[in-house]
């Protein structure tokens, strides 16, 4: 029983089945004893195969960044919002000076991890069936390396052998930066241990050099950017 169906058993003998403050008092304290909780929790839809969940997208968010115009990466390439480039087929040269809102640098990044990087996960372990937590891990490292298709843990795991792929995954850890990020990864494919906080890290950028201004990193809560632009469906 909930502590509202506690309240509806005993609603009948309230005069006129109407509860005084005193009685909600009572009742709710009878209710803490029992310890009912207020209501029952709706049991989770399925994860269906390759589907990008809040969870699954916030997993990987937490582990990059948004920079909401363009910038210059390390090698002097354009990139914006979640590490997008032009390659991707999304021109990004367009934000330069022109700063977006995050739900948009959302709906990019929801809409490439859809057509590019989710079915290259889903492929590289085709005929293997996997959890929500081990495609969010897998796509996450997919995202940063782009060799979810190469890379030796991969095939190690499918063949079942667990324990070396658990190993190899950390063979994934230059620059030095990345190796908390790969940690996390690993343990949510082979752990089901989530770290997302429901939060991103959001630079600025710095002019004329049109690099990252790393003095300006803000750790935002991006929940509910995150939940309209899963409803919109992408770019």
């Amino acid at each position: 029983m909930t502590r509202e169906g506690l309240f509806a058993a005993v609603r009948p003998f309230a005069p006129g089945q109407k509860f005084t403050p005193a009685d909600v008092q009572l009742i709710g304290t009878l209710a803490d004893g029992f310890g009912l909780a207020d209501a029952e929790a709706e049991p989770a839809p399925p994860w269906l195969p390759g589907q990008i969940t809040l969870r699954v997208a916030l997993e990987l968010i937490g582990h990059e960044a948004i920079v909401r115009e363009a910038y210059k990466d390390s090698v002097g390439v354009w990139t914006w919002g979640i590490g997008v480039t032009s390659k991707s087929g999304h021109s990004v040269e367009r934000y330069k000076d022109n700063p977006q809102s995050i739900q948009r640098c959302i709906e990019i990044y929801l809409w490439l991890c859809a057509n590019k990087y989710g079915p290259e996960v889903m492929a590289a372990f085709g005929g293997h069936a996997l959890t929500e937590a081990q495609f969010a891990a897998a796509l996450s490292f997919h995202y940063n390396t782009g060799a979810i298709g190469s890379a030796d843990w991969v095939q190690s795991w499918k063949w079942g052998q667990a324990d070396k792929a658990r190993a190899e995954f950390m063979n994934w850890q230059k620059p030095a930066s990345i190796i908390e990020r790969r940690k996390k990864e690993r343990d949510l494919f082979f752990d089901g241990r989530w770290s997302s906080d429901g939060k991103a890290t959001v630079y600025e950028v710095s002019k004329p050099s049109y690099a990252p201004k790393w003095s300006s990193a803000k750790r935002v809560d991006i929940s509910a950017d995150l939940k309209a632009a899963l409803k919109t469906g992408g770019e």
